[in-house]
């Protein structure tokens, strides 16, 4: 008996390669990374599903993820323009609150270029490899780039980045603080509409409007690389 493997249909595959490459199974590493949030529960700051969401919530619309959201977008826009796109990658890498803010991303962005090549390969990623080669890439600037590349339309894979984002502090709350699975789930629901919102905001914003507003995140990641029993690289 033989078996014939079909082509996807292009709308399919582009659904496809998204779902894999936001996957908690994507080797990224993102398990190990919680951007702060070890060293907000180790201090009392975040210590229930609420907080956390709260915590969340000011990463992705006013932290870190803003950045990476509006980035995303921007990145997304410039795919076929190689010198605008190299400038944006750039900041990308090196828009950081702290030092390990950006070994997150910087770590996140070579693995992810890394595999997609490997798996889902495309010139625009080889291109990509090529151009950076030895300097670090952001992971939202990579997964932008592929999206575009492999015909993902902007809102679409914007909106699985920041779901990836929240998703992994959430992921990462649930163990530290800790809280059962279904509240974690309960604390994914109820940022919906946050997420939805900051996606809408960052298609909107120009580069030059580009900013941050979290300083106790940032403080957060600044304490944690300092703290003496730790679970997460960041």
């Amino acid at each position: 008996m033989r078996t014939e493997t079909m082509p996807a249909t292009k709308p399919f595959g582009a659904l496809y390669r998204l779902l894999a490459w936001t996957s908690p199974s994507y080797p990224i590493g993102a398990f190990s990374y919680s951007h702060g949030l070890e060293w907000a529960v180790e201090c009392g700051s975040v210590a229930d599903r609420d907080a956390l969401i709260d915590y969340v919530a000011t990463v992705i619309g006013q932290g870190g993820g803003w950045v990476d959201a509006v980035l995303f977008a921007q990145i997304h826009a410039a795919a076929d323009d190689p010198d605008t796109l190299a400038r944006q990658v750039e900041l990308a890498a090196a828009f950081r609150g702290s030092a390990e803010t950006a070994r997150e991303a910087w770590q996140q962005g070579e693995a992810f270029l890394r595999t997609t090549r490997a798996a889902w390969p495309h010139p625009a990623l080889d291109r990509m490899a090529e151009t950076f080669a030895g300097r670090p890439v952001a992971h939202a600037a990579v997964l932008a780039v592929a999206c575009a590349a492999h015909g993902i339309p902007v809102r679409a894979g914007l909106a699985a980045c920041l779901h990836g984002i929240a998703a992994n502090l959430v992921s990462a709350g649930v163990r530290l603080i800790p809280l059962g699975q279904t509240d974690g789930q309960m604390a994914i629901a109820l940022l919906a509409s946050q997420v939805e919102a900051v996606c809408d905001r960052a298609l909107r914003t120009p580069l030059d409007a580009l900013g941050t507003s979290a300083p106790i995140v940032e403080v957060c990641s600044l304490r944690h690389e300092t703290q003496y029993t730790r679970l997460f690289r960041s």
